[in-house]
């Protein structure tokens, strides 16, 4: 397809804002008020990206529409096509204002506990009128609101990404996790230990399907032995931290969290092969604007405050995820 047919042809911007509403909200009702339109409107709409593209995109039922496999892979060009014009009208606005601005930052655990904090206060001294805008969610989450452009840059921990090839990662540093307690729990009173002796401790586990509750399980593995028997499993750092705090629970800490908390100590009982090296992910393609290339350096320059804190032996392990720098 060439230009001309891109500026003549029947598909428009409308179209595939049209597309990615219907796919969110699951009726064409819901999208109609959604884009405060009539539903007719959305209806043709629908039909006439249908006709271009010489394939049904949602299927009808009685409890709304359902993407077809045409739909997801158009789905897919759709919101990289959105996020790109989002953010270049984000671009042209702040260019027009050099002291302005604004960053959507997306983070989970890893790095929003210490890096995020101390990069966006370094922001601020610089460009105190710029806008931040901190979104937590799953890793799966801030990805698809990366490619959809609805977020500038994820920070936290870097893991191995399938299905989205266009992402790039850049390491900033690299921690252990730590065995933590609340400060006075009995476990102290038995100096250096060992993982069979901490398993008949309950433990605050992290949830399933996270890469940091296969590296605890591995460790119990390789130690040929069982979880331990009482357990919560527990994703809310918040939540984690009180009940660490107020019982005899242990669980396994970022370094930089557990070094920094008042109310936790380490264990002495090192657990091999289990650490999270901590960066930024962004999308190779899309050219930062002025406010989200500053939070980049300045996530950087916080970066090598924080490695500074982690002890030399501690900053790598064999499994470290490894990036090309800072973008």
């Amino acid at each position: 397809m060439d230009i001309r047919s891109l500026l003549n042809g029947p598909l428009k911007i409308r179209h595939l804002v049209l597309v990615l509403t219907i796919a969110e909200q699951g009726s064409i009702v819901s999208a109609a008020r959604h884009l405060y339109i009539t539903q007719p409107a959305v209806s043709r709409g629908l039909r006439e990206v249908e006709e271009a593209l010489g394939a049904p995109l949602f299927e009808r039922g009685a409890r709304g529409v359902r993407p077809t496999p045409f739909a997801e892979v158009f789905i897919d060009h759709a919101r990289a096509v959105v996020g790109h014009l989002k953010q270049a009208t984000q671009h042209i606005a702040e260019l027009a204002d050099a002291t302005a601005g604004s960053v959507t930052v997306g983070t989970y655990v890893a790095g929003g506990n210490l890096l995020l904090p101390k990069a966006i206060a370094l922001l601020k001294q610089q460009r105190p009128h710029v806008n931040i805008y901190v979104h937590e969610a799953t890793p799966d989450r801030l990805t698809s609101g990366l490619v959809a452009g609805e977020i500038d840059v994820v920070v936290g921990r870097l893991t191995a990404q399938h299905g989205v090839p266009e992402l790039q990662q850049a390491a900033l540093y690299h921690e252990p996790f730590e065995v933590v307690a609340r400060v006075g729990h009995p476990v102290f009173d038995l100096g250096p230990t060992t993982l069979a002796e901490l398993r008949n401790y309950p433990w605050v586990m992290p949830v399933g399907q996270t890469a940091l509750r296969g590296e605890l399980e591995r460790a119990f593995t390789r130690e040929r032995l069982d979880l331990p028997e009482e357990q919560v499993d527990c994703s809310s750092p918040m939540t984690l931290r009180a009940i660490l705090a107020e019982t005899d629970f242990l669980a396994l800490q970022p370094h930089t969290i557990a070094a920094a908390d008042p109310l936790l100590r380490l264990v002495d009982a090192r657990i091999k092969g289990i650490g999270q090296t901590v960066g930024v992910t962004t999308l190779p393609d899309r050219l930062p604007s002025p406010a989200v290339a500053l939070m980049l350096r300045c996530m950087e320059q916080v970066a090598i405050g924080i490695r500074r804190t982690i002890p030399a032996d501690m900053r790598k392990h064999p499994g470290a995820v490894e990036g090309p720098g800072m973008p």
